[in-house]
């Protein structure tokens, strides 16, 4: 599945409320742009979005089922 397949995946399952969802995309579209960046520039953003996955806490305890 590329950035775009994914895009579309998320809008039309409403995952555009998911932050989860849209880390897998920012995700997916630093690895298609790998090789345009310095080893610096990719390990800055993965950074960044691994940063932003932690930010997220522990927030789905006990909505499990609903969220997931």
């Amino acid at each position: 599945m590329n950035s775009h397949d994914l895009a579309q995946y998320i809008e039309s399952t409403n995952g555009i409320s998911k932050p989860w969802l849209l880390a897998q995309l920012r995700l997916k579209k630093l690895q298609e742009r790998k090789s345009q960046l310095s080893d610096e520039e990719y390990a800055k953003a993965l950074a960044d979005i691994h940063q932003d996955v932690m930010n997220l806490g522990e927030w789905w305890i006990g909505i499990e089922q609903e969220e997931f």
